[in-house]
């Protein structure tokens, strides 16, 4: 029987091309942020793709792989998620959208 493959949490970011959204301090101190606190939950990586159309309205998707359900789980709840919840206002002021993959 095939293994299932890790779920995946997207988050993103939808603006317009005018709101504030600071790629550099997604990338260099967000993500990085994110794996510390919750890489010790089941997080096995993060990553940032900022799409070419930003008229769509989509500005960053974020690609969070956890090793299992129970590992997001962790994590959401986890003692750290109030400290990188708190630092999105550092690099905009957008809300984040959750949305998980699963397979069947």
């Amino acid at each position: 029987m095939p293994s299932r493959p890790p779920p995946i949490m997207y988050v993103t970011y939808e603006g317009t091309s005018g709101s504030r959204f600071d790629r550099h301090y997604y990338v260099e101190k967000h993500l990085p942020l994110v794996m510390r606190a919750w890489q010790r939950h089941g997080l096995e990586s993060a990553t940032a793709f900022f799409p070419s159309d930003t008229e769509a309205g989509t500005l960053v998707i974020c690609e969070c792989r956890f090793r299992d359900e129970a590992a997001i789980e962790a994590a959401l709840g986890s003692p750290q998620t109030p400290q990188v919840m708190a630092d999105i206002a550092a690099f905009t002021e957008l809300a984040p959208k959750r949305m998980r993959l699963t397979s069947v």
